[in-house]
């Protein structure tokens, strides 16, 4: 037995006409290595039912609390069929992979069944397959996404073979009658829960969106960590003040998609001559880029914008259940300098301040945010919440989010993972645009997802990140050694090529 937390909840809540809450990524693959020279859907399938055992959460489905008195829990799908969750088409006509991608990424899954679906696209240049996967963001977290993710890939084209368990653990829900006595118990004991997270949430207050501008907030919170015994002095955060922007405000329902690669041993070259992080580089190149965008739009702000970075906060290796453990790091980018070297050592020291500050204070006030009401309250008031504070007091500009992943090549069904896209979640608070990158093979894979009310030329926002990228790389001394040409994609969207 299973529940919801009520940040995995907050996720689902968060849904509406305009918001889907689901994570999902691109695969591009090249069948040459295949056996068979082709990636088909019962290829697919036929793996997924050899292995669907090492990825749990792929198996259930939401099970509601009657009445909506408490959150959902989890429970074995007893008709599941991998087959049902796997889709097929062919690319209308060269070109159009990203339009198709937005497309799917707009619908909303089916929450009668497991919360995932998959969408094998022919049609790309030299006989190449993308593989769409989305998966609900109240399942997983970036740590256990990628568990889930490594189930299905080998380390060679010769799938490797997987022994089923002796006995597969079943995950049932409660019957009715025990969700709702305990949906009684809980909302009854919850001022005293409410409490305790509002205390450790004033312990944190000065690092929580919107909330770290009231004044008095570094003092409250100073004082609500030294009430909770804990002495340590904190590293101050700069100021949090998000400025307006196109990004912010209410979201429509329809997505625009770019995509590319970008060398990792250049960012890594930049990262060693500068002394920083290969994320610090990241979170410059968009900083630059999402400059460059606002000048042409005539709408850049004279403050820096305020990202918020997902940052994993499981606490130990076994800690691999599904759902969320999941915190967020909130920095200013500094759109507001004209200097490319100024950025980057403006990054250095924001986000080294941020990191120093995540490392030491306990990091869940996400969680207890999301756990301050009772679970009937935010089931209904989180989409409208969300939409009235992205008019009023939108709390960040936008996610930027850097995963790291293998630096060594993966196969699925035979055929190479040539690069691997996310794409991450629109949500009215926190803007209509997310840039993600996951670092594979050698190479950084974007995906750029936004509101075309809010962005209506993604590809040219993600050609700016290449621009920065070479701005910065001009800053290196010559006597550092040059890294490898990039694989980008091509504008239309629909191959890779050397760059």
């Amino acid at each position: 037995m299973r529940q919801l937390s009520a940040l995995d909840a907050q996720f689902l809540h968060a849904e509406s006409a305009t918001t889907t809450a689901h994570v999902a990524g691109m695969a591009i693959l090249d069948p040459a290595c295949a056996p068979s020279g082709a990636i088909t859907r019962d290829g697919l399938v036929a793996l997924l039912r050899t292995r669907i055992h090492l990825a749990p959460a792929l198996r259930q489905r939401l099970a509601d609390v009657p009445f909506g008195l408490d959150h959902p829990y989890w429970t074995e799908d007893p008709g599941f069929d991998p087959a049902d969750h796997v889709h097929e088409l062919t690319l209308p006509a060269p070109g159009l992979l990203p339009d198709v991608v937005a497309r799917i990424h707009e619908r909303r899954l089916d929450r009668r069944r497991p919360l995932w679906e998959m969408h094998l696209i022919h049609g790309l240049s030299g006989g190449r397959v993308a593989l769409y996967t989305k998966v609900h963001h109240c399942a997983i977290d970036g740590v256990s996404g990628a568990d889930t993710l490594a189930a299905l890939l080998d380390l060679s084209p010769e799938p490797r073979t997987v022994e089923p368990p002796a006995e597969p653990e079943r995950v049932t829900a409660p019957a009715p009658l025990t969700m709702l006595a305990d949906a009684v118990t809980r909302s009854m004991t919850h001022p005293l829960r409410a409490l305790g997270s509002l205390r450790r949430t004033a312990a944190d207050l000065d690092a929580v969106p919107l909330a770290a501008g009231l004044p008095g907030a570094r003092l409250v919170a100073r004082a609500a960590r030294l009430m909770s015994g804990d002495t340590r002095k904190m590293p101050d955060l700069p100021g949090l003040g998000v400025p307006r922007t196109p990004f912010n405000g209410p979201i429509g329902p329809e997505r625009r998609f770019a995509y590319g690669s970008l060398p990792l041993g250049e960012v890594k070259r930049i990262a060693g001559a500068f002394g920083m992080s290969v994320n610090d580089v990241v979170m410059t190149m968009c900083a630059s880029a999402l400059r460059a965008w606002l000048r042409e739009h005539d709408a850049l702000p004279d403050r820096p914008l305020i990202a918020a970075v997902p940052v994993a906060v499981r606490t130990a290796e076994p800690d691999r259940a599904p759902g969320n453990r999941i915190s967020a790091m909130v920095a200013p980018i500094p759109t507001d300098l004209t200097s490319p070297r100024e950025r980057l050592q403006a990054v250095k020291v924001t986000m080294r301040s941020a990191k120093r500050r995540f490392a030491r204070s306990p990091a869940t006030w996400l969680s207890e945010l999301c756990a301050l009401l009772p679970a009937p309250v935010t089931a209904m008031a989180t989409a409208p919440v969300f939409r009235l504070a992205s008019l009023a007091f939108p709390p960040i500009n936008l996610i930027i989010s850097n995963v790291p992943g293998p630096q060594f090549p993966l196969y699925l069904c035979g055929g190479r993972v040539e690069a691997y896209h996310p794409i991450s979640v629109l949500t009215d608070v926190s803007g209509g645009l997310s840039i993600t990158c996951f670092s594979y093979d050698g190479s950084l894979d974007f995906g750029v997802i936004a509101d075309p009310g809010r962005v209506d030329d993604v590809w040219r926002l993600f050609g700016h990140l290449r621009e920065a990228l070479d701005e910065l790389s001009a800053l290196v001394p010559e006597s550092v050694p040059e890294s490898a040409p990039a694989r980008v994609a091509d504008p239309a969207g629909e191959r890779l090529r050397a760059g």
